[in-house]
């Protein structure tokens, strides 16, 4: 009997097989769809930056069983499905049970469903039907066949209904606890397990009563199952349900959007940014910037030196404000850099020996052919460091250098760098570039300003952990030094000697740069470990009037240096590479002093030189009157007169050599400098030699020394008609040391004298002849 029936067992066992097989073809699993996914973009600790929800709206943070807390899945098994690991999808005690209970109280008990059956009511919603049920166990059979428990356990973590849009423990964990689910207390794990089943009505954020009696109940179960220990359960028991309010997380919205564009696909995106120096920087920018003009703008850029990864990134005030354009990333735009590439040009002219830290410029009024640069506030400091220089942030001595490194050349190694500048259609780098006139991105500059702290090599800002490490060598270690000891230098505005200890503070090699028209203002330092770079203006490119890079950026980027952590020796200077010494040299030549010729040394300076090159004064370009450097010259022994190679007398002769400065320099000098450097008067009976042939310059139309007053009941400005007579080159016109006009040659010039008080007016003309005369406007 038995072997009559055993073909025929088989035979249906196939049978069923066959259809099942049938079935499972004809009905796939309906797995999840990864396009149009939703993802997260996290901090470098995990902490969600900004959730990206899916096509229908949902909010989900991908997880993993190993990702979440073993107390979490101790409490989901143990009160929703003990037999997990070895059913194959269907519990059938379970649904007995169940059945049975519901048959004899007339309503449901307990329910039979595992967690299998969840994900496949979840992955195939059905209606409560029998045939529900039927299709329901089905695809739980299903499930078990084609995936593994862990792959089932890790679609019910991310898909569990948490209430509102909001689905998976790792989303849930966040939006109703602040904490990531690995770090789930008892209390916590016990009411995310139960909070699926009901998560309408048991939202804690709604019916917190509600979600403490579920809780407690999922606690009394695992205390009877003695899975946790009695203790463990009575304290928490105690601990209270507290829930925050649903909200998704907004923090470094534009660099998450920006690293959810480069990977569409990915359901999770781990960041570079430390989250609580991100939260800190987003309400510190919010709250400074909170008084500032309409549609006002910032941006905040903070990296770490040893690796270029960002540690916050801040792309504008805030993010959802349309009156400010929150939704443009500043950090990536495009904007005049105003002076801030200036430390990369004295570096490059330190590596080409044209310059050491106190090579004498001369900031006064000069052209660079059509080019006429003037400085911020139009005032001028004649003679001036090189090192000065940069750290006032001069527009005249940063063209000058320019002029001899090359726009192209200057360009070129920035780009090689990783700092790509943008031009207008058809324009060529040109000398206008050093004073803003070309396009950068915060993200590059402050790429490059770390190479000061990095032994002068520049990187590529890194905002994820595998991004890759691009490092470009921008300047050599000395000069890298020489300019960050230059900026560090640069006392911070508003501090006084003695009103603190700087020795507690990180040194910044910090500067500022602003571009035309109050366009853009900007704050870039480098500190041992970070550099942190500050950009605020209008993203339509409009004027802020008044803003500028000292007053508008710099206070914000202080306050994020002193913000930033600290570690010993991040105020201590460090000592310079082997290729840098510190030299003295003398003013006007640039060289070090002669000791059989102290005559030559002017004023003394204590200079950082670069592999022992001293390089000399620049050769004026333009002055037909002389070229600063070093003059021999023969006098006469008695009388002190220049003797030149024919005389009709006899003389004793004696050689002597001059010092001479640059002659734009000549109205800032002393009487005593100016007289030192003066040819002496050449010998009556001495043939010319040339040397003595000058320029005589006269201011006419004022009188030095006069008074002036506003006619009697006269309201009108007081104006003065002069002329500089003497020369046909162009003229630049300096009241108080500040440029207020030109003329050409002896053209009349119109002089506004309608401010009261003691003043100098100097007439300077590209030969290096000048005038000056001063005057009195009473009140």
């Amino acid at each position: 009997m038995r072997k009559r029936w055993a073909p025929w067992a088989m035979l249906a066992a196939l049978s069923v097989l066959i259809v099942a097989m049938l079935l499972d073809l004809a009905f796939p699993l309906p797995l999840p769809d990864t396009r149009g996914a939703g993802g997260v973009v996290v901090a470098r600790d995990g902490t969600p930056l900004r959730a990206f929800a899916d096509r229908g709206g949902v909010w989900r943070h991908p997880t993993t069983p190993e990702q979440v807390s073993p107390l979490y899945l101790q409490a989901l098994i143990g009160y929703e499905d003990r037999w997990f690991w070895s059913h194959p999808g269907i519990n059938p005690i379970a649904l007995g049970r169940a059945g049975w209970q519901w048959v004899r109280n007339g309503h449901v008990v307990s329910g039979g469903s595992t967690l299998t059956m969840q994900v496949a009511r979840l992955l195939d919603p059905h209606s409560r039907s029998l045939w529900g049920k039927v299709r329901q166990l089905a695809r739980a059979v299903q499930l078990e066949v084609h995936l593994s428990k862990r792959e089932i356990l890790t679609l019910y973590l991310d898909r569990a209904p948490y209430g509102g849009t909001i689905e998976g423990i790792e989303a849930a964990s966040w939006a109703y606890l602040g904490k990531p689910a690995s770090q789930l207390s008892h209390a916590e794990a016990a009411l995310l397990a139960v909070l699926p089943q009901s998560p309408s009505r048991l939202r804690p954020d709604r019916a917190p009563e509600l979600a403490r009696v579920a809780r407690d109940k999922v606690l009394a179960r695992m205390a009877e199952q003695g899975t946790w220990s009695k203790q463990d359960v009575e304290e928490a028991r105690i601990e209270p349900v507290v829930a925050r309010a649903l909200q998704p997380p907004h923090y470094a919205a534009l660099l998450a959007q920006r690293l959810r564009d480069e990977q569409p696909n990915a359901p999770r995106i781990r960041s570079t940014l430390d989250i609580d120096l991100q939260r800190m920087l987003e309400d510190r920018v919010a709250t400074y910037f909170s008084d500032l003009p309409p549609r006002t703008s910032a941006a905040l850029l903070v990296i770490d030196n040893a690796t270029l990864e960002a540690r916050a990134y801040v792309g504008s005030v805030a993010f959802a404000d349309k009156d400010r354009l929150g939704h443009v990333d500043m950090v990536k735009a495009w904007r005049s850099p105003g002076s801030t590439l200036k430390p990369f040009l004295y570096g490059l002219a330190l590596d080409d020996g044209l310059i050491h830290s106190e090579s004498l410029l001369v900031d006064a009024p000069q052209s660079f052919g059509d080019y006429r640069p003037g400085n911020f506030d139009m005032a001028f400091n004649g003679p001036i460091a090189a090192s000065e220089a940069l750290r006032l942030s001069l527009n005249v001595p940063a063209v000058d250098l320019l002029d001899r490194v090359g726009p192209t050349r200057f360009a070129a190694r920035l780009a090689n760098a990783g700092i790509d500048l943008k031009w207008p259609a058809g324009a060529a780098p040109n000398l206008s570039m050093i004073l803003g006139g070309t396009g950068a991105r915060l993200e590059d500059l402050v790429g490059a300003y770390a190479a000061l702290n990095r032994d002068g090599v520049a990187g590529r800002v890194r905002y994820t952990p595998d991004a890759p490490k691009i490092e470009r060598r921008l300047l050599s270690p000395g000069a890298a030094w020489i300019v960050r000891d230059i900026l560090e230098a640069h006392p911070r505005p508003g501090t006084a000697p003695d009103t603190f200890d700087p020795q507690s503070r990180m040194r910044v090699a910090w500067k500022t740069g602003t571009s035309y028209g109050y366009r853009d203002a900007w704050a870039l330092g480098s500190t041992r470990r970070y550099t942190v770079g500050v950009w605020v203006g209008r993203p339509d490119g409009t004027p802020m009037p008044g803003q500028y890079g000292a007053m508008t950026a710099l206070p914000l980027l202080f306050d994020t240096i002193d913000s930033l952590p600290t570690s010993p020796g991040d105020a201590t200077p460090r000592p310079p590479p082997p290729d840098v010494e510190r030299v003295d040299v003398c003013w006007p030549l640039g060289l070090p002093p002669d000791p059989n010729a102290p005559q030559l040394c002017r004023r003394k300076r204590s200079a950082w030189v670069l592999d022992g090159v001293i390089p000399p004064t620049f050769a004026e370009r333009d002055a037909r009157l002389w070229s600063a450097g070093r003059e021999r010259i023969d006098v006469d022994a008695t009388t002190g007169q220049r003797l030149t190679a024919d005389c009709t007398q006899a003389h004793t002769r004696r050689s002597e050599d001059i010092a001479r400065w640059p002659a734009l320099a000549s109205p800032w000098l002393s009487a005593d400098a100016r007289a030192a450097a003066r040819m002496p008067p050449r010998a009556i009976d001495c043939t010319p030699d040339g040397r003595d042939a000058t320029e005589e310059l006269r201011i006419d139309g004022l009188v030095d020394k006069a008074t002036l007053a506003r006619p009697p009941n006269s309201a009108a400005p007081l104006r003065l008609r002069v002329r500089a007579i003497g020369s046909d080159a162009r003229v630049r016109w300096l009241l108080d040391g500040r440029l207020v006009g030109e003329s050409k040659g002896g053209d009349a010039w119109d002089l506004d004298a309608s401010t009261a008080g003691a003043h100098t007016l100097t007439a300077l003309a590209e030969t290096g002849a000048w005038a000056s005369i001063a005057f009195k406007v009473l009140r």
